[in-house]
């Protein structure tokens, strides 16, 4: 009976585990963007309007938009479209520029600095420097990570981090994995600590927004 109990756990073990590495494979085939190509945007950016954050930004917009039809992919081009983002005991502000089911690309920073916990998330982040320094590191490491502009600090999934952003320090950030997942860190400071409702407003209507109007052209 005990060796048919623990048969029967293992069973359903590895039955849990195929579908996780299914969904996985399954996801893969929705990504549009990849961390190589956003990587090289960021650079281009800096390198076309060095010390020029908001010229970056248009600039990472015209090559998107340029690369990528608007029957593939939803790219939010208001570049006035910014709202605050508290999260993880962090605050900056944030312009999502794509937001699905299972990518987001947004810039995010501050002039003023901040730091905080990068959250534990079900997805794969690359925080491309544009312009200041991030520090980070993770329990146990005993000197911290250093990202100047330029450079990626890559957060795999299930990992997480203590970070800090310099004064003038700005981000462009791609996120691939279950997207929805992250909303609940990005949202519940703002319910549980700044009670800023029309922020937690703006936020869920713009990605709820981007999130429809990608699954209108069939990306998830």
């Amino acid at each position: 009976m005990r060796m048919d109990r623990q048969s029967s756990s293992k069973l359903i073990k590895s039955q849990n585990l195929t579908k996780h590495q299914t969904l996985n494979r399954s996801k893969s085939n929705f990504y549009v963007f990849d961390p190589t190509t956003i990587h090289e945007v960021a650079k281009s950016a800096i390198a076309a309007s060095p010390d020029d954050t908001r010229g970056m930004i248009s600039h990472i917009l015209a090559n998107l938009t340029s690369t990528y039809p608007s029957t593939q992919i939803r790219i939010n081009p208001d570049e006035s479209e910014w709202v605050f983002n508290n999260a993880g005991g962090a605050m900056g502000a944030m312009y999502i520029i794509h937001a699905s089911i299972t990518e987001y690309l947004i810039i995010f920073g501050t002039p003023l600095g901040t730091e905080g916990h990068t959250g534990l998330h079900t997805a794969d982040d690359y925080f491309n420097i544009l312009v200041g320094e991030q520090w980070a590191f993770k329990p146990g490491a005993l000197e911290m990570e250093r990202y100047t502009p330029g450079s990626v600090h890559f957060l795999p999934r299930f990992t997480a981090k203590q970070y800090k952003m310099h004064e003038g320090c700005f981000a462009l950030e791609y996120a691939r994995g279950w997207i929805p997942l992250m909303l609940p860190f990005g949202l519940l400071d703002t319910l549980t600590s700044t009670l800023d409702v029309p922020t937690f407003y703006h936020t869920a209507r713009i990605t709820g927004r981007e999130m429809i109007k990608n699954l209108l052209i069939g990306k998830i």
